[in-house]
């Protein structure tokens, strides 16, 4: 881990203004795309990047801004990684959120966001706050594998529970879902039950598959290797350097998935999603999902 002092902190992208405070991450998903070499990362991955004066930044650019609007964060780095529990950026950045009255859009894969729960509650009251969650493997013991340094599947299932007794809208990334390992029905549809279950807004995936780039690419096979022996000559057999690795399980499953969307009134389309997640409306109105 180390510090540096950021020039800003937020991006703007179709309505939506991300942050990142942190770079890097420590859950060690054998998948993720933010190892890519595009994002041109100078440090080791798991060397967490520290914007240490993200709280300063942040209250600067809200005190500044004309108009309220959804404040994003986790789309590269999760703001509930390990360092968190000590540093308290995220929670600070909250609080701030809260104090100006902005919308906030959360991803995460860790339980640690209920620590925070106090927080996201009064966001979602003074304006509107949405939980993103990802959910890609039922099996715990392969949720080991693929996410190893996280809570399991199940754990963030009551966490979105727990999110819905108060009433905070949720979206579950079910993605990416990786070939030949838990691109079956027998995976998928528990989650989807439980996503049903607990009230999730809507679920984005793009096709059932993975991408694969660049340095993200040498670690999800080096991972093959060491969990799934003869995995990556699979991989590579059929998709060589492809960069969208689609599930020969594609059309069945997602049949299966638009199918059970429709029938549970969850938004399947990722863009009806996305225009969920960047969406403050001038007078929100707080959703309850409790019966």
């Amino acid at each position: 881990m180390h510090f540096v002092d950021a020039k800003g902190i937020l991006t703007s992208n179709n309505g939506l203004n991300g942050m990142n405070i942190y770079r890097g991450c420590t859950h060690g998903c054998i998948y993720c795309d933010s190892r890519s070499k595009c994002y041109q990362f100078t440090h080791d991955f798991e060397d967490i990047e520290v914007k240490r004066n993200a709280p300063e930044l942040l209250e600067k650019a809200l005190r500044s801004k004309r108009k309220k609007c959804m404040i994003g964060t986790g789309a590269m780095s999760d703001p509930y990684m390990h360092c968190e529990e000590q540093l308290e950026l995220t929670r600070k950045c909250l609080e701030i959120i809260a104090r100006y009255e902005f919308g906030l859009a959360i991803q995460t894969k860790s339980d640690r966001i209920l620590r925070d729960i106090d927080i996201l509650d009064e966001i979602n009251k003074k304006a509107k706050c949405v939980v993103q969650m990802t959910l890609t493997t039922y099996d715990d013991e392969l949720c080991k594998i693929i996410e190893p340094n996280v809570c399991n599947t199940k754990r963030r299932i009551e966490v979105l529970d727990e999110l819905q007794k108060r009433g905070i809208p949720t979206v579950v990334w079910m993605t990416p879902i990786l070939p030949f390992i838990n691109d079956t029905e027998e995976n998928i549809m528990p989650i989807l039950s439980e996503c049903a279950r607990v009230g999730v807004k809507g679920i984005i995936i793009f096709g059932m598959g993975l991408t694969l780039r660049e340095g993200d690419r040498e670690y999800y096979y080096a991972a093959l290797d060491k969990h799934f022996p003869g995995m990556k000559k699979r991989y590579i057999e059929r998709y060589g350097n492809a960069y969208e690795l689609q599930s020969p399980n594609e059309k069945a499953l997602m049949t299966v998935f638009n199918r059970f969307c429709a029938e549970h009134g969850i938004i399947a389309d990722p863009y009806k999603c996305f225009g969920y997640l960047n969406e403050l409306p001038d007078k929100y109105e707080q959703i309850s999902f409790i019966n």
